[in-house]
């Protein structure tokens, strides 16, 4: 099909090229390792370097996100690790934010950190906290929003500002709001990643990770960390993924209109103290999110006006949810980072006691918002 920007048609046929496979209206899955060239140089060898599957799906992503390239790998913080790691060498310095995804913190300090490399965090992502963390050595800034558990909101604009008045390359994960709802390359971001396990993939299926940008920077890191690690996405889980994409518009609709209604519920209620969803006109980031993102999807976090015991009863007992710690999927899903986590990571991530998180999956509303109502009333 010819160029286009508008998602939907992205998502459903771009790339397709029916002529090349037969008119099969769902492209092959190329599940092989090895591409042999003894009658043609087809420019494929090898599935862990690239594969048509996988390449397909590349392709769906970079042009969803406004991306020169896209490169996809076994999973999101296998992304995020090859990314940050080819940016920075032994003396560097990165800057990120206190709230983003702990894993990535831990990579930062205890992985990157035996390397030579060390890590300051913001708390609140204000452009002047940002501009006060910056070092001689500062080689990069780490960004999510909105952020993970609080949802903090970043203004984008301005701390790509920073960044590049000091020649400090920024990298943004954008899981949260997808590439349907904010697009932060447009901002001026270097790259963009995702666990594409979470929208992107939407089933509970798979596990993946893309990041997203220049495609001469991407086809280096597509050679190096990609190949050199063993971790690019395997041919199946590609073709799942691509299956994915087609219904992600229709699927991000339901998510955000669902939650947003429970997010209004639960901050009607007396007995949540605070609600976590930068959809609600009171949420603290709403004019930053207003001016960059064109939507909001269904992660949100409230905290009870209850101990931690009867809140733990109540995440362990609210219908229709699952309890578990991933999110995104076509399920609805409660986790509980402000109840059973290690205090001390608590703090660092500056989660609430009692905070719980709640996956707004694709139930239909009025069965959400029972369940919710009935929990409330019950503690």
């Amino acid at each position: 099909m010819k160029e286009t920007d508008n998602p939907s048609d992205i998502c459903t046929h771009l790339g397709d090229d029916y002529d090349r496979y037969l008119g099969a209206i769902v492209p092959p899955l190329f599940q092989n390792s090895l591409f042999t060239r003894k009658t043609e140089n087809h420019g494929y060898s090898y599935s862990r370097i690239n594969n048509p599957t996988i390449e397909l799906l590349e392709a769906k992503l970079a042009a969803l996100e406004h991306a020169e390239a896209a490169r996809v790998f076994a999973s999101g913080m296998a992304a995020i690790a090859a990314t940050v790691s080819s940016q920075l060498r032994a003396g560097d310095h990165v800057v990120a934010l206190r709230s983003a995804y702990y894993p990535v913190s831990r990579f930062l300090i205890d992985v990157m950190g035996k390397y030579g490399v060390t890590a300051d965090f913001v708390e609140y992502g204000t452009p002047d906290e940002w501009e006060r963390a910056v070092k001689p050595s500062t080689k990069l800034f780490y960004l999510e929003t909105p952020s993970s558990n609080i949802f903090q909101i970043l203004d984008l604009q301005a701390i790509v500002g920073v960044a590049k008045r000091h020649g400090i390359t920024t990298v943004a994960d954008n899981t949260w709001a997808t590439p349907l709802y904010q697009n932060p390359l447009t901002f001026g971001v270097d790259y963009v990643v995702h666990s594409a396990t979470k929208y992107l993939g939407g089933h509970s299926d798979l596990i993946a990770g893309v990041v997203m940008g220049n495609r001469e920077a991407l086809d280096r890191i597509r050679g190096e960390e990609r190949a050199m690690w063993g971790a690019a996405l395997d041919p199946f889980a590609a073709w799942l993924l691509t299956r994915s994409l087609r219904t992600l518009e229709i699927r991000m609709r339901r998510h955000s209109s669902s939650a947003t209604a429970v997010a209004a519920l639960l901050e009607k209620s007396d007995r949540v103290k605070k609600v976590y969803y930068p959809g609600l006109p009171s949420h603290e980031g709403r004019a930053i999110a207003d001016r960059q993102m064109r939507g909001f999807s269904g992660l949100l976090s409230f905290v009870l006006d209850a101990d931690e015991e009867r809140a733990m009863r109540f995440a362990k007992a609210v219908a229709v949810f699952q309890e578990g710690p991933s999110w995104g999927g076509f399920e609805s899903v409660l986790n509980t980072p402000g109840l059973c986590a290690d205090p001390q990571v608590r703090r660092f991530q500056c989660v609430p006691d009692g905070l719980i998180r709640a996956s707004i999956g694709l139930e239909s509303e009025a069965a959400l918002l029972d369940a919710f109502e009935a929990g409330l009333r019950n503690l």
